[in-house]
């Protein structure tokens, strides 16, 4: 009886031990559950990283495969001891955890290190022991490093964005693992899922798309059948104003074209008027011509009647030359 009594409180303190040993291995401060505080670190994630927009900061981002990350783990942890001290505190991301963080921040090389001071970020980019680490924060060697570009803050919409396809990323990644290791699909046979899901989606959305703009931009018939009345009138308005333009150009061009008919009548007014002056001046100048041929006509009769004494004249002393000459002879 005492030694059944003895192995069954030997077998209770032991399952007892064991389950205190579950609990601890399973505790949040062991395990890191997103927002709990592991030892003198914080981890964080997408739920609590709106944190670090308060206060000062430093965050590892980190992956438990990583020999590098592993090899800091130990100057992580000694610089997160004087945090305290230091008035800062000091945070962890496990990017395979939070996918959408690491995009957030825009992660491309592990490990990577940001100090944050009032929502402003800057880079680390020193060594890596905790005496450099605490050096960057006494010394406030942060100052000298430029901020990260508005852009590109975690804050941004921008990087809300590329949280969110970061997000999507991991999912996908889940999937296809679920696919090949729970179902034990081919790797192809996942690769055929996706992309024929791809395009179902595709075609789903691009229906949806043609639907939202029917519904925005009506087609033109219907739109020629829900406001036929308004166009009926609108062209009647549009018609009468072609007409009362055109109307307006032929009115004009009959103007012109009596313009020019008076222009023309007082054209050939003025070429009668010169004409008759013209005729005028044709007789005045034969009327004088006329009258000179009379004056020169008289004036040759005048040197003809001169002419004819002189003749006489000429023959008489001849005679008298001649009658002389006789009488000398004799």
């Amino acid at each position: 009886m005492a030694a059944g009594a003895r192995r069954a409180g030997l077998g209770a303190a032991g399952t007892a031990l064991l389950a205190a040993g579950l609990a601890l291995a399973l505790s949040p401060s062991e395990v890191g559950s997103p927002g709990e505080q592991r030892g003198h670190v914080r981890v964080l994630s997408a739920a609590n990283w709106s944190l670090v927009l308060q206060g000062q900061w430093m965050v590892q981002f980190y992956a438990p495969w990583c020999p590098s990350c592993q090899q800091i783990e130990a100057a992580w942890e000694n610089f997160a001891k004087g945090s305290e001290h230091l008035d800062i505190t000091v945070g962890k991301v496990d990017v395979t955890q939070e996918p959408g963080l690491s995009g957030r921040f825009f992660v491309t090389t592990l490990p990577t290190i940001y100090h944050a001071k009032d929502g402003v970020f800057r880079r680390y980019r020193g060594s890596r022991t905790s005496e450099d680490l605490r050096g960057y924060i006494l010394e406030r060697k942060w100052e000298a490093v430029e901020p990260v570009a508005g852009w590109k803050s975690p804050s941004s919409i921008m990087m809300h964005g590329m949280a969110g396809l970061f997000h999507f990323s991991g999912w996908i990644r889940q999937i296809h693992s679920y696919f090949t290791g729970t179902l034990g699909i081919h790797v192809w046979g996942s690769y055929a899922i996706f992309i024929l899901s791809t395009l179902l989606i595709g075609l789903i959305l691009g229906l949806i798309l043609v639907l939202i703009a029917d519904c925005l931009c009506p087609s033109k018939r219907r739109y020629r059948e829900e406001t036929s009345v308004e166009l009926i009138e609108r062209e009647n308005a549009e018609l009468t104003a072609v007409e009362e333009v055109e109307e307006a150009e032929e009115f004009s061009a009959n103007e012109l074209e009596e313009a020019a008919e008076e222009k023309e009548d007082i054209s050939d007014g003025e070429d009668g008027a010169k004409s008759s002056e013209e005729a005028n001046s044709s007789e005045d100048g034969s009327e004088e011509d006329s009258a000179v041929d009379e004056g020169s006509g008289t004036e040759e009769t005048e040197d003809i009647c001169e002419q004819q004494p002189t003749d006489s004249e000429t023959q008489s002393s001849v005679r008298q030359r001649k009658s002389q000459v006789a009488d000398n002879g004799l």
